[in-house]
């Protein structure tokens, strides 16, 4: 499903995030990516999701060299990925259920459905009571919940995490680890880059190891 052939990401001023990384993922995977701060792990997600381009080298997504998508060619590429970023990327004009609402309004899903699936997710996450309010009235750790809400609304093929558990106590991490194990229970490609290691020992899967942008070692 996922395949980095000699893939190297270098930033204005010379900084190297990338360095020929070569590995696949295959479809249906539980893949953890681990290493420090500033390994090469958010780097190396973004650039499945075509949100940074290859400096060289070949990424490819479900037969697709995302490197080589037109700006057009994009959102339709992200329709079948679910992303949970640290930044969350909220829409702060709307409110909780508008947010989690949002890709299944771009899908066009019938509304009666959307808002079926939305208050579902949004009640795994623990903030039903909160569908009304508005994002910045939310802590970090509830905008966490809602950006995993919202990334998981649409049921996608692949989901990417980065550190989706750094904001939240451990009780809500371990319902976010269930949920992300129910979804790779029913195919789901998953690529979660973590520093959690109880989520590794829960969840199980294989695990790719970064340091200094280089791919050191897969297990």
């Amino acid at each position: 499903m996922i395949s980095f052939s000699q893939v190297t990401k270098r930033y204005p001023g010379g900084h190297e995030a990338l360095s020929g990384a070569n590995f696949a993922i295959e479809k249906g995977e539980l893949v953890f990516l681990v290493g420090h701060s500033g390994a090469g792990k958010s780097t190396l997600l973004k650039l499945i999701a075509a949100i940074e381009r290859p400096t060289s080298g070949v990424v490819s997504v479900s037969g697709q060299n995302v490197g080589r998508l037109s700006h057009h060619a994009v959102p339709y590429l992200r329709r079948n990925i679910g992303l949970v970023f640290q930044d969350h990327k909220l829409l702060f004009d709307r409110n909780v259920i508008e947010n989690v609402l949002l890709p299944l309004d771009i899908a066009g899903f019938d509304r009666r459905e959307a808002l079926k699936r939305a208050r579902a997710v949004i009640d795994k996450v623990g903030l039903l009571k909160r569908e009304k309010a508005n994002p910045v009235s939310l802590s970090g750790g509830e905008q966490q919940r809602l950006c995993i809400a919202r990334a998981l609304v649409s049921r996608p093929a692949l989901l990417l995490a980065d550190e989706p558990t750094g904001n939240l106590d451990a009780g809500y991490a371990a319902d976010i680890m269930t949920m992300f194990r129910d979804f790779h229970q029913v195919g789901t490609t998953l690529v979660i880059a973590t520093h959690d290691d109880r989520a590794i020992a829960a969840l199980g899967g294989r695990t790719l190891r970064l340091d200094h942008g280089k791919i050191e070692a897969a297990a």
